[in-house]
């Protein structure tokens, strides 16, 4: 009996050791798939783009021959076609990267920061063409094994080369922006029916192959499955919102773990598409105050990316009481496109932050759009900045180095407070860090813009929809679509929450207003007798005297209107704000960079000439012939925001602000992401105080996404931008030291 219990408890180990052996074989034969594709992606890398779409071809040709020899069979048939795609659609695409490649340094920041969106895109395509090339070295040796997956294969393979046909198309609508713009800037200078019809013909396009099989392949791999993750979540949180949930009752189980979008990728892609395009801003709202309050806190998989790694804790450490007051003080505003998060979704790398910089960090949590559009964020944010300044004590900081940091909208919102700072004759921050900023709020093109056709955070229909939400266009004019999606109630909610809105910035419009007049009764003639509702401080200060634009405020003013108002405008009216003398006295190319400082009538006139030659040509003309990109099977999109004449505020698009405005921004660090929507934001803002004389750093991460600082411990490069970002707050908290003087021989 014993020696069968010892026979019996002999042969367990064994069985188990065998079932290990068999699932530590596994984990290395994936192991060592995953290196030979990540040493195949380094090969590919190092190559130049020639010979990679050599390379490409010659595989396609090879593939092609072989699956032409296999018979009739529907399965060869496909795998021919695409493969014969794949050659046309490289080939095709090698030209105009190019082009684009040979112009690219002319846009760069400087030699030791070679980032721009040309070089994003190109970059991008590299990223499909290297997929590709990997994907046909696959199939060219394993076509005749028994073991080779058919049906997978050719799925990606097709799925990719959708992606690489939008690709070229992305690519063609940079080559046309390359030859329209002047050198060195990025965003379109046409007119703004062309720009209308730019973006018209842009949001056409398919864009569900980016969003299934070919989520984040442009991103390090690391980032694959949480935008997975956060892909899953999103269009079956689409479902619960079709049916009126809105959010109610929806577990953090439910929401990512829906199978058949975990499953199907073409589905979900599809999906995906029919969400950005069709559902309003309080879609996007909803969903992301949902991962912000519920995933988080009940979701093991997302909460375990916010929770720092190693031995240091979130937690503050705990100080004595009579701890001296820290020389330093960080102001952080968080982002969310204007329209939602607050600071607790922020809060696992600002509590970093405070302990790695042993400074007090103050996170402001302002009102959103809709309900609250411009200026009511920046309002508020001014007034917590100017309490914060004032009541350093309190927050157990002595004041003498403050530094603003934000993220995306918050970035933005830094610039504007600062800007508000000064014009008022507040206090300046002593430095600005801004993560991947926004700085241009009016809806125009740029090459990194065009990202945005395949980026899973940023679509350019949610990045419009937020601008437009803050810029106070969302109204009621919504879509039968929008009205199913939000049902009876979810109307009720919407219109009551407008209804709200338009009462509290009226009030608050009233008391600005009130405030503004007091301060100037004997000049009452400067004031419209028609005020927009929600003017306030920082419109006020825009005011302009009786000029040849009439009284009408900067901010319904064109670009082609601000070059044409000069220096010999002065204002009569000693009294006027800060902000509006260093307006007033502004030369055509302070106030418009966009344009030619010389020669302006000359240069309006060749510029309309140019758009309407644009115009006949169309800008479908783009496309060479026979090439024809996919089209989205849910039509075009409504841009709700083409040209807004307060998207030309320079309080809400600080790109647009004066030289002399700018001049009084304090040194600047920002810190942008390559594969961006917002990169040019960042460059042209750096190249604009660069040409000023201002101090500024752009720093430019690769292969992450906007919104890394939220992903801080999701794996080491994002680790890795996060310090970098800590790094710039410490250089504007603790500058290093002047040179000392040699001493006298």
């Amino acid at each position: 009996m014993e020696s069968a219990m010892e026979t019996g408890h002999a042969r367990v180990p064994e069985a188990l050791a065998s079932e290990k052996t068999k699932k530590g074989s596994k984990t290395r034969s994936r192991r060592r798939w995953r290196k030979g594709k990540a040493k195949a992606s380094r090969l590919t890398n190092t190559m130049d783009l020639r010979t990679m779409t050599q390379s490409l071809v010659t595989l396609a040709e090879d593939n092609m021959a072989f699956f032409s020899s296999q018979g009739p069979g529907e399965t060869a048939r496909r795998l021919w076609d695409v493969f014969a795609g794949i050659r046309e659609q490289a080939l095709g695409l090698e030209p105009p990267l190019g082009h684009l490649l040979g112009k690219a340094h002319l846009f760069d920041l400087d030699a030791e920061t070679p980032a721009n969106g040309f070089r994003s895109l190109v970059h991008t395509a590299r990223c499909c063409l290297a997929h590709l090339l990997h994907k046909s070295r696959y199939v060219a040796a394993n076509r005749r094994s028994i073991f080779f997956r058919t049906s997978h294969n050719l799925a990606e393979l097709e799925a990719y080369l959708a992606a690489l046909t939008q690709l070229r198309a992305l690519a063609y609508y940079a080559q046309r922006l390359l030859d329209t713009n002047q050198p060195g800037r990025l965003f379109f200078e046409g007119d703004e029916r062309l720009i209308a019809d730019f973006l018209r013909e842009y949001v056409t396009l398919h864009k569900g192959c980016f969003y299934g099989r070919c989520l984040g392949f442009q991103f390090t791999p690391a980032i694959r499955p949480f935008l997975q993750t956060i892909s899953i979540g999103l269009v079956s949180f689409g479902e619960h919102y079709k049916r009126n949930e809105t959010g109610l009752g929806v577990t953090a189980s439910s929401l990512f773990t829906s199978g058949r979008f975990a499953i199907d990728p073409e589905l979900r892609g599809a999906e995906f598409e029919r969400i950005t395009q069709n559902l309003d801003v309080h879609f996007w709202k909803a969903f992301w105050n949902i991962t912000e309050i519920e995933v988080l806190s009940d979701s093991k998989e997302l909460s375990s990316l916010v929770k720092s790694e190693g031995p240091r804790s979130l937690e503050l450490r705990p100080r004595p009481q009579q701890a001296p007051r820290s020389r330093s003080l960080v102001v952080h505003i968080h982002g969310g496109g204007f329209v939602a998060q607050t600071s607790k979704s922020h809060e696992p790398y600002l509590k970093s932050w405070a302990q790695e910089l042993g400074a007090p960090i103050l996170s402001i949590d302002y009102s959103l759009a809709p309900e609250a559009p411009f200026p009511r964020a920046l309002e508020e944010c001014f007034y917590a900045y100017c309490w914060a300044v004032k009541h350093c004590a309190l927050l157990g900081s002595t004041g003498e180095r403050i530094c603003l940091a934000g993220d995306s909208a918050g970035g933005n919102l830094c610039f504007t407070v600062s800007l508000r700072a000064a014009a008022y004759g507040v206090r300046v921050p002593d430095g600005i860090m801004a993560a991947y900023p926004a700085t241009m709020l009016q809806s125009t093109a740029s090459p990194s813009r065009l990202l945005s056709l395949m980026d899973p955070l940023l679509p350019l229909s949610v990045l419009s929809k937020c601008v437009s939400a803050y810029a106070g266009g969302e109204t009621e004019d919504h879509s039968d679509s929008d009205q199913k999606a939000l049902g009876m109630m979810g109307l009720v909610r919407r219109d009551t929450a407008l209804l709200l809105r338009d009462l509290r910035l009226n009030a608050s419009s009233w008391l600005n207003s009130f405030l503004e007049l007091s301060k100037h009764k004997a000049h009452t003639n400067l004031v419209p007798v028609v005020e927009p509702m929600r003017r306030s401080v920082s419109e006020a200060a825009l005011a302009q005297p009786e000029g040849p634009l009439g009284t009408d405020s900067l901010k319904s003013l064109t670009l082609h209107d601000l070059s044409l108002k000069g220096s010999s405008e002065t204002s009569e009216n000693p009294e006027l704000s800060l902000s509006a003398e260093t307006l007033a006295s502004s030369t055509p190319s302070d106030v418009n960079f966009l344009l030619q400082s010389e020669g302006t009538v000359e240069a309006a006139k060749a510029q309309e000439e140019m758009s309407t030659k644009d115009r006949s040509r169309g800008v479908g003309a783009a496309f060479p012939e026979g090439f024809h990109p996919r089209r989205s099977s849910q039509g075009a999109t409504r841009i709700p925001l083409y040209s807004s004449p307060i998207a030309k505020n320079p309080f809400m698009s600080p790109l647009l602000a004066p030289d002399s405005m700018l001049q009084s921004l304090p040194p600047v660090h920002i810190v942008a992401c390559a594969l961006d929507p917002m990169l040019d934001d960042s460059v042209m803002f750096a190249r604009r105080l660069r040409s000023l004389g201002q101090p500024v750093t752009l720093r430019v991460v690769e292969d992450l996404p906007h919104g890394f600082l939220s992903l801080a411990a999701l794996c080491r490069e994002t680790r890795q931008a996060a310090a970098l970002c800590v790094e710039r707050i410490r250089l504007i908290l603790a500058p290093p030291d002047p040179p000392a003087a040699a001493a006298p021989v």
